[in-house]
């Protein structure tokens, strides 16, 4: 499955994963944009922008409410394990559209989430932030400053955190070996993250059981699902 030679492998000091919806789904957090992803049941628009957050707040927050008990309940499955043990043997960064925080809990230290984290919270008018890992009972939740807080991710309009998104650049500027996993590659900037790594030489490999607009440009694609394929890499380094 790995077309790599140990030669290769060996090559690879620094290894930069970009992961989407797809790594989760295999531990029961649905995609957005699979099969069987939220936005069949839902418009997006009513649910992951600020302007549907301010015109109706509790319709959105019973959402999050939801997938967040929904996240809450999930655990890392194969593919976030086998990520977390590749820091064993090389330097590995994460860069994760994900929001649901399975990198961290499967034992992942470098992580940077460039869509946020649906664990926090913050105002919508203060700097309060906060985690918190029960069900929100009151519904829309109220700041201590008395407005309303909102799920601290990045909605669609919004501009990522630029502090998080610039180190995310550099990391993928220097990476030798770039493995996007279970993302579509159509949700921007994070698609120009493999291009940052190629301007470097770097190896791109795609773990996908879907074709992307990216695939022509891939130096290995693999059809295959996370939770199949990184375990096998993992095994390939434990025998260098």
């Amino acid at each position: 499955m790995f077309e790599l030679t140990k030669e290769q492998i060996k090559k690879f000091e620094k290894i930069v994963f970009v992961t989407g919806a797809g790594i989760s789904q295999e531990s029961g957090v649905p995609t957005f944009r699979g099969n069987n992803g939220l936005w069949r049941n839902y418009d997006s628009m009513k649910l992951a922008t600020i302007d549907a957050f301010y015109g109706n707040p509790k319709l959105v927050w019973e959402w999050y409410n939801e997938r967040r008990q929904n996240i809450f309940q999930a655990k890392p499955n194969e593919g976030h394990l086998a990520i977390a043990e590749l820091e064993n043997y090389a330097d590995v960064a994460i860069l994760t559209q994900n929001i649901d925080g399975l990198h961290q809990k499967s034992g992942s230290k470098k992580v940077l989430e460039l869509h946020g984290s649906i664990i926090k919270i913050k105002c919508t008018v203060c700097d309060f932030k906060n985690e918190i890992l029960e069900e929100i009972s009151e519904i829309p939740p109220k700041c201590n400053c008395g407005n309303i807080l909102r799920p601290d991710v990045v909605w669609f309009g919004e501009a990522l955190d630029q502090e998080v998104w610039q180190n995310a650049v550099i990391l993928a500027g220097e990476c030798d070996l770039m493995i996007i996993v279970g993302t579509s590659l159509v949700v921007s900037p994070a698609n120009t993250l493999p291009i940052y790594a190629k301007q470097n030489s770097a190896y791109l490999i795609e773990i996908n059981p879907e074709n992307t607009e990216m695939s022509p440009r891939m130096d290995l694609t693999i059809k295959n699902t996370s939770a199949i394929s990184l375990p096998q890499l993992v095994s390939i380094y434990k025998k260098l």
